[in-house]
């Protein structure tokens, strides 16, 4: 029996990670590595990668500022409809990307909920804008971000928080000097997830946004508007996209290393 047991999960390991890795590995065998690195000389790849990057950053930026504190809210207390808030948070995790991008599209575009008033003011930030981009890699990864920090602020303990309140700390000094580097961990993991998911974004970004190089067209629509002209071109952009997904991954692993072993030396100086 035990025999037997071992190989059906020796067989399904398998399996799971020939299925999860041949992928990545047949991009790779068919990019040599220097026509990887040229592309980054190539127009398409270089405006897609700076796209990419300003967007990500500003909407993640954005998320960090306003999700964090939405999140510390939501951990740190228990009001009614609390549920149905969380519930809320967690629905663009459902939606597919196309519903979003309509999404986006009836509340912001130029004849939308909030648009028409934008535009009437002389501001767009439907098709064809940066604006777009940043709103729709932002309305994507924020859940991702918010439920991970929810997480990781409800599991720092109380006893703390109440001793920093009882010592005279007010409420900012408690988030800022004892909730959040407590949660540092967390909140780290869950950041570089949403990250990740930003960065991935297409579905709402091409139906809110387009797909103009060098202003809205990030790298996952530079690989589909090249998938048809050059398949190789297509090819080493997603290699590089891998490397950069595996470079966030490295990230939080290392960070997630490094605040636990400085939690551990701070438990044995305490100690």
């Amino acid at each position: 029996m035990r025999a037997s047991f071992a190989a059906v999960v020796a067989t399904a390991t398998g399996i799971a990670f020939a299925f999860l890795l041949l992928p990545l590995v047949a991009i790779f065998a068919r990019v040599p590595v220097g026509h990887l690195f040229a592309q980054l000389g190539d127009d398409v790849t270089r405006d897609a990668l700076v796209v990419s990057l300003k967007t990500s950053a500003i909407a993640h930026v954005s998320v960090l500022l306003v999700g964090t504190p939405v999140a510390y809210l939501l951990a740190r207390r228990h009001f009614p409809g609390r549920a149905a808030v969380l519930t809320l948070v967690e629905l663009p995790l459902v939606l597919p990307p196309a519903v979003a991008g309509i999404a986006l599209l009836a509340a912001f575009g130029r004849f939308g909920l909030l648009g028409r008033h934008l535009h009437a003011l002389g501001i767009d930030v439907g098709l064809g804008t940066q604006t777009a981009v940043v709103l729709a890699v932002a309305f994507v990864e924020s859940p991702f971000y918010v439920r991970g920090a929810v997480a990781a602020f409800e599991g720092v303990d109380e006893n703390l928080l109440a001793a920093a309140r009882t010592l005279g700390a007010g409420p900012w000094r408690v988030f800022l000097r004892v909730a959040l580097p407590l949660a540092a961990g967390g909140l780290g993991a869950a950041s570089a997830l949403a990250l990740a998911r930003g960065l991935g974004e297409f579905g709402a970004t091409i139906i809110f946004a387009g797909s103009l190089q060098g202003v809205t067209q990030t790298l996952p629509l530079a690989i589909y508007s090249q998938f048809d002209q050059s398949f190789d071109v297509a090819l080493a952009i997603s290699a590089l996209f891998i490397l950069v997904g595996a470079g966030i991954l490295v990230s939080l692993k290392l960070f997630s290393a490094l605040d636990f072993s400085s939690r551990s030396l701070r438990g044995l100086s305490a100690g």
